[in-house]
């Protein structure tokens, strides 16, 4: 990527600055995630310049591979900003990772603790009875009133079918 960076202008070289891994530890996820953002649209932008000047240039080389050298400049643009793209992802997915983890730890200790987000805010009692607290004020359905309702009418005709045996 290195040796690319002299086709960028200014404001592109101030946005790969930021990849640089003192910068990147400093940014929290969201900061992260628009460092994405604008890399990623860098990276379109560019790509998207090199992929049209090539095809221009293909009538008039007669050929891709005449047409390529044409385009190095535009290619080296494209490049670097694939690339630090590839370095963000990472960043991001790592930070991303973490988040998670984090999360999962403090879940986890809240459980052991006894403190969890269910009716009542206590944990549910080790004996198999219902939690401590409020009851459901609604029942569990499956979609629908009338279906349920059938569902149990099937139900009992059935079990009225064998006990009639």
């Amino acid at each position: 990527m290195d040796q690319y960076l002299w086709v960028l202008k200014d404001k592109e070289r101030d946005l790969i600055r930021e990849l640089e891994p003192q910068r990147l530890a400093e940014l929290d996820e969201d900061g992260l995630l628009d460092l994405h953002k604008r890399v990623r649209r860098a990276r379109n932008k560019h790509t998207t310049n090199y992929r049209r000047g090539a095809a221009e240039r293909v009538g008039q080389a007669g050929g891709r591979g005449a047409a390529a050298a044409g385009s190095d400049k535009a290619r080296g643009r494209a490049y670097v900003f694939e690339e630090a793209l590839s370095i963000i992802s990472t960043e991001l997915a790592r930070a991303a990772h973490d988040a998670a983890e984090a999360l999962k730890d403090e879940r986890l200790a809240r459980a052991r603790a006894g403190k969890w987000s269910g009716p009542g805010g206590d944990a549910p009692s080790d004996d198999g009875g219902a939690a401590a607290g409020r009851m459901r004020e609604h029942q569990q359905t499956t979609g629908g009133v009338k279906r349920d309702a059938s569902t149990r009418a099937q139900g009992a005709r059935r079990q009225a079918k064998r006990d009639s045996r």
